[in-house]
C-alpha cells in the first residue's frame, strides 16, 4: 500500500492494523540533539486513547509507547525514530457476523474493490486506530516546534448545532469534549447521550490555533502552508471539510472587508489589524496566529438498522456470488462522537506539517546556508 507517509523533510510513516498485534510510526528527518522520552509521546497518546469517558468507546487500550530506535541517552540521534504500541483489547469476534457486508460510511467497499482482500476486523488500515501513529509523529514534531516557541492548540468548536460561543482556552481540559466553553460542553454532552440512546451518532467542528509562527513558513506554489494543512487534515478519517481564516465566509464579503490592513507598531514591527487570512498569505505564514477549522462527520458505526449489500469473496479475491441487498446493525464498542479523540490528531497533523515546512525553509536563503556551514 502506497501513501502511508506524510512530509518531505520531516517524514511520518504510520503502520499497523486496528486488530493486528501492534500499531506504530517511523519518524524520519528529526534533527539530532532533541531531548525525547517515551513520556513525551505518552502525554499525547493519553489524550487520544479510548475509554476516558462515556463520550468515547469503551474499548480499553493502555496505548503505552515504546521507542525502538532513534534515541540514545535521552536525545534524538538524527536517525529514524521508530515507536510502537501493542494492541491489547481487540474483540475481533464482534465483526465476524458482518464480514461479508459493506458498512455504510466506511471504507469496506472501496478497499475490497481496490485490493480484492480486506481486514474486516474494525477496518484494518482504514480504522481510526491508525491515527495513533500520527499522534506519535505529532509529539516529536511538538518537541521541535517548542524550541522555537511555536505551539498548536486544537479543540472542539461545535457538536451538531451546539457551538462554543464564549471561548476560553483554559477550559479545554475541563470537560470530556475538549470544548473551550463549559456551558456549551454540558449541552453537547446531553445531546450526545440522546443520540447514543437512539442508536445514532453526531458530527461537529474542530478548530486549531497555531501561535508563535515566524514569517515565511511554506512555499509559494504547490507546497503552500494552507494547502499542506488542508491535505494533512483531509487525510484524517472522517474529516470532510477544511477552511482557514474567514474560510467560506470570505465568499460573502467584499475585498474591502476581507483584506487584512497592515500597520506598524511603535517599534516598527509590521502587524495586521484583522486576521481573515488565517495567518497565511501567498502560501506562507505571515506571523499572525494560524487559525483553521475542520468538519468531522458523525461516527459511521451505529447500532441502528441500515440498508447495505452483502457480497462474499473467494480465495482468488473475486466475488463468490452476486451481490444482494441486505441490512446491518453494527454491534461492538464505538464512539458516539469522534471529536474528543480527534482533537489531538488534528493538532498532531498540524505540528507535523509545520515542522516539515520549517525544515524545508532553512534552505530558502543563501545567507542561512553560508551561516550554517561557516560557523
Amino acid at each position: 500500500m502506497a501513501g502511508s507517509s506524510f512530509g518531505k523533510n520531516f517524514v511520518v510513516t504510520t503502520w499497523g492494523e486496528s486488530h493486528g498485534k501492534a500499531v506504530g510510526a517511523v519518524i524520519d528527518g528529526c534533527p539530532a540533539g532533541i531531548e525525547l522520552s517515551e513520556e513525551d509521546i505518552q502525554k499525547y497518546l493519553d489524550r487520544r486513547k479510548p475509554g476516558q469517558s462515556d463520550m468515547t468507546t469503551a474499548r480499553k487500550e493502555d496505548d503505552k509507547a515504546e521507542i525502538l530506535s532513534g534515541v540514545f541517552e535521552g536525545k534524538t540521534t538524527g536517525t529514524p525514530i521508530s515507536v510502537m504500541i501493542r494492541n491489547s483489547d481487540q474483540h475481533s469476534a464482534d465483526y465476524s457476523n458482518i464480514k461479508d457486508v459493506y458498512r455504510p460510511g466506511h471504507a469496506d467497499y472501496t478497499f475490497q474493490k481496490k485490493y480484492g482482500i480486506r481486514d474486516y476486523r474494525g477496518g484494518g488500515r482504514s480504522s481510526g486506530r491508525e491515527t495513533v501513529g500520527r499522534v506519535m509523529g505529532g509529539a516529536v514534531a511538538a518537541k521541535i516546534l517548542s524550541s522555537l516557541g511555536i505551539k498548536a492548540t486544537a479543540y472542539t468548536l461545535s457538536v451538531g448545532d451546539i457551538k462554543a460561543e464564549n471561548i476560553d482556552l483554559s477550559m479545554i481540559n475541563e470537560n470530556p469534549l475538549f470544548m473551550p466553553d463549559n456551558e456549551a460542553a454540558k449541552r453537547a454532552e446531553e445531546y450526545i447521550r440522546e443520540c447514543r440512546e437512539n442508536n445514532d451518532s453526531v458530527g461537529g467542528v474542530i478548530e486549531c490555533r497555531i501561535t508563535g509562527m515566524p514569517v515565511g513558513i511554506g512555499e509559494t506554489v504547490f507546497d503552500k502552508l494552507d494547502a499542506n494543512l488542508a491535505k494533512a487534515m483531509l487525510s484524517i478519517g472522517s474529516v470532510k471539510g477544511f477552511e482557514i481564516g474567514s474560510g467560506f465566509e470570505a465568499a460573502k464579503k467584499n475585498g474591502s472587508e476581507n483584506n487584512d490592513p497592515f500597520y506598524a507598531d511603535e517599534d516598527g514591527n509590521i502587524n495586521k489589524k484583522t486576521n481573515n487570512a488565517g495567518g497565511v498569505l501567498g502560501g506562507m505564514s505571515d506571523g499572525s496566529d494560524i487559525v483553521f477549522r475542520i468538519a468531522v462527520k458523525p461516527t459511521p458505526s451505529i447500532a441502528r438498522e441500515q440498508k447495505t449489500v452483502e457480497e462474499s469473496y473467494g480465495p482468488d479475491g473475486k466475488p463468490a456470488k452476486k451481490a444482494q441487498d441486505s441490512k446491518i446493525e453494527i454491534k461492538g464498542r464505538h464512539d458516539p462522537v469522534i471529536m474528543p479523540r480527534a482533537v489531538v490528531v488534528a493538532e498532531s497533523m498540524a505540528m507535523i506539517t509545520i515542522a516539515d515546512l520549517l525544515l524545508s525553509g532553512m534552505s530558502s536563503r543563501i545567507d542561512s546556508v553560508v551561516e550554517r556551514y561557516t560557523e
